[in-house]
C-alpha cells in the first residue's frame, strides 16, 4: 500500500499545479463581484488563503476518506489495519496506508484542518464543518447504481449526488445565511459553488465489480458498456452543472490490470499486469477525454480539469526508482473484493 501514498502525492502535485495555472488566468481576468474576498490570493495580513472555497468529492474507495465507516451493512471497510498504518489517526476508513490524494490535495490546497476534508456520513459533517468541503465518495460504489451492491452497501455516485442536494446544499445555505459577509440571497450560487472544486474519481469499479463479475452471464460488448458509462457520467456531472458545480476534477481510471485482485484473480504471478483489463481503463479513458472535450456546449462557465491517474500509476510501476521506491510489489488496489472473469 505504500504505493498508493506516493501515488496521492503525485496525482496531487499535478493536479495542485493545473490549478495554480487556471487561478492565474482567471485572476488575469479582472476581479469578482462576489463580497467575502477572492477566491485566491493573500488577505490584508498577509496570510494566505485557499485556493478555492470548498471541495466536494464524489467516487470510490480511491477518494472515499471514511463513509464506509458509517455503512453497518457494508462488506467494502477500510477501518482496520493495515489500512492507514501511516496515517497520524490510523485505520480511518482511508483505502490506503497513509494519506489519499484528496488529503494531500486539501493541503496543497490550503485548506482548514490540514486539509482534510469530513466524510459526509459523519454526523460532525454540518453546519460549519460542512464550508470548506464535504467527502461523499464510498468504497466499492460505481458509475452504475447496481455497482458494488454485491458487496452490501455502498454509496452509488447517483446517492452521493442526491445527499449532495438533499442535505448538504440546504445545510451550506442556513449556515451561509448566519455568517456575516456571505449573507445574500444568492451568494451560494453565485461567489460559493463556482469558486468550489467538484472533485469525481469513480469508474473502475464498475468493470471490477459489475462487468469483469463472473456472475455476469449477459455481458455486452466492452465498448457499448463503456459508452453506457460515460453516457452515465455524463448526465451526473450535468446534475452537478445544475446544482452549481463549475470547476470539475475528474480522474480517469488507473491500470486495474495492476491491481491484486486481477493478478490474484487471473493467477498472474512476477510484476505482469493483466493488460486485457487495462485495455478496459484504457478505452475509458479515452471516451472521457471526448466526454469533457464535447461538454463546452452543454456546460457553460464550466472548467475540466482531467488527472491521468492511468500514466501516473503506471509511471510508479515501471519506474519506482525514479519515484524513491526500491522496489515494487503491485499494490495499488480498488477494493480487494470480489473476482474477475475475463
Amino acid at each position: 500500500m505504500a504505493m498508493a501514498k506516493l501515488a496521492a502525492v503525485v496525482a496531487s502535485l499535478y493536479l495542485y499545479i493545473v490549478l495554480t495555472r487556471q487561478a492565474a488566468a482567471a485572476g488575469a481576468g479582472g476581479s469578482t463581484s462576489c463580497h467575502g474576498g477572492k477566491a485566491v490570493g493573500r488577505s490584508g495580513g498577509g496570510r494566505a488563503r485557499p485556493m478555492v472555497k470548498a471541495v466536494f468529492v464524489f467516487g470510490s474507495s480511491l477518494v472515499d476518506n471514511g463513509n464506509n465507516n458509517f455503512l453497518n451493512s457494508t462488506g467494502v471497510r477500510a477501518d482496520y489495519l493495515p489500512y492507514g498504518v501511516d496515517f497520524p489517526l490510523g485505520p480511518s476508513g482511508r483505502f490506503s496506508n497513509g494519506r489519499n490524494t484528496i488529503d494531500a490535495l486539501g493541503e496543497l490546497l490550503r485548506l482548514p484542518r490540514g486539509g482534510r476534508i469530513p466524510p459526509f456520513a459523519d454526523p460532525g459533517t454540518r453546519g460549519r464543518a460542512a464550508l470548506h468541503g464535504v467527502n461523499f465518495a464510498s468504497g466499492g460504489s460505481g458509475i452504475l447504481d447496481r455497482t458494488g451492491q454485491d458487496t452490501g452497501k455502498v454509496l452509488s455516485l447517483n446517492q452521493q449526488i442526491s445527499n449532495f442536494e438533499a442535505v448538504t446544499l440546504p445545510d451550506l445555505r442556513a449556515t451561509a445565511a448566519n455568517i456575516r459577509g456571505m449573507k445574500g440571497h444568492d451568494f451560494l450560487h453565485d461567489c460559493f459553488l463556482p469558486k468550489s472544486l467538484f472533485v469525481i474519481g469513480t469508474g473502475g469499479n464498475d468493470y471490477l465489480l459489475n462487468y469483469y463479475q463472473p456472475r455476469n452471464t449477459a455481458r455486452p460488448q466492452l465498448s457499448d458498456f463503456t459508452r453506457s458509462l460515460i453516457t452515465e457520467l455524463s448526465a451526473h456531472l450535468q446534475r452537478l452543472y445544475a446544482l452549481g458545480a463549475r470547476k470539475f476534477v475528474i480522474f480517469s481510471i488507473q491500470p486495474m490490470g495492476c491491481t491484486p485482485v486481477v493478478r490474484a484473480s487471473l493467477n498472474v504471478t512476477g510484476a505482469g499486469c493483466v493488460e486485457p483489463v487495462n485495455g478496459a481503463a484504457l478505452l475509458f479513458n479515452g471516451e472521457l477525454r471526448s466526454l469533457v472535450d464535447a461538454a463546452g456546449p452543454r456546460m457553460p462557465g464550466a472548467s475540466f480539469s482531467v488527472v491521468d491517474s492511468y500514466k501516473i500509476i503506471k509511471d510508479l510501476l515501471d519506474h519506482p526508482r525514479k519515484h524513491g521506491t526500491i522496489s515494487t510489489p503491485v499494490s495499488i488496489g480498488y477494493d480487494d473484493i470480489g473476482h474477475v472473469d475475463l
